[in-house]
């Protein structure tokens, strides 16, 4: 965040730089079902962020020092192509990468029926394929419908969204320039039906205030996540039903 070289405005005439309102998410696609080797898998298109995520399991843990004999081990792995950003990525894991993996199955591990799974392995598997902020939570919202089309139990699925401020405006699901160079990014991700948030990071500092009217904003918009996630399954198993 806060970063230099940066656009003189992100907010012109009311708008952002990309057209939108200060509450408006950017366009979003949800597709079931992409890769068919995989137990479950999605894809998600956030604007221009792109994200295919793929589930395997439950399986046999590998290697057994992971095995835990009351719950699932979730191996959640997040990376980004070498060629998702405008200068050439670094391929294989990073410092950042394996955060955001722990972060990620931290944020999902609440919605699944981990003792279900007690002694098996769920992997979950994340690659961006075009980077334009949003990576995280875009990946979060994949990899939730991805385990729903793998068949996991699960109580909820998770909705994610990144809100921040910029030129001094609070703003909802940020994109890459307001993402470098706005003063607060904020990632939020929650199970819609009952409200519990299982990720919520900031970087940058609000007050007490804004960061209610931020939350609020993110949790309204996991609403709209929800419905395109609820949507998206609905179209791939309705049509099978259809065909059966």
């Amino acid at each position: 965040m806060g970063g230099v070289g940066g656009p003189e405005k992100l907010i012109v005439n009311g708008k952002r730089l990309d057209g939108r309102k200060l509450n408006e998410m950017r366009e979003m696609e949800i597709k079931v079902g992409v890769i068919p080797n995989a137990d479950g898998s999605a894809m998600v298109t956030l604007g221009e962020t792109k994200v295919i995520c793929a589930v395997y399991g439950p399986k046999e843990v590998l290697p057994r020092r992971n095995l835990d004999s009351e719950k699932a081990f979730l191996n959640c792995v997040y990376g980004m192509a070498s060629f998702s950003t405008s200068e050439r990525n670094r391929p294989g894991p990073s410092r950042r990468s394996t955060e955001i993996s722990k972060v990620i199955a931290d944020a999902l591990a609440p919605a699944i029926f981990m003792e279900k799974y007690a002694g098996l392995e769920i992997t979950v598997i994340m690659e961006i394929i075009n980077a334009n902020a949003g990576t995280r939570t875009a990946a979060i919202n994949a990899a939730s419908v991805a385990l729903a089309d793998a068949g996991i139990e699960m109580r909820d699925l998770v909705c994610s969204v990144a809100s921040g401020k910029a030129d001094g405006q609070l703003m909802l699901d940020l994109f890459e320039p307001e993402d470098n160079f706005g003063e607060v990014d904020m990632p939020l991700a929650i199970l819609p039906n009952t409200k519990q948030i299982t990720l919520l990071q900031m970087d940058g500092m609000l007050t007490k205030a804004e960061a209610k009217k931020l939350i609020e904003m993110s949790m309204k918009a996991c609403e709209q996540i929800y419905e395109l996630q609820k949507k998206a399954l609905k179209e791939k198993y309705g049509s099978e039903k259809e065909s059966e």
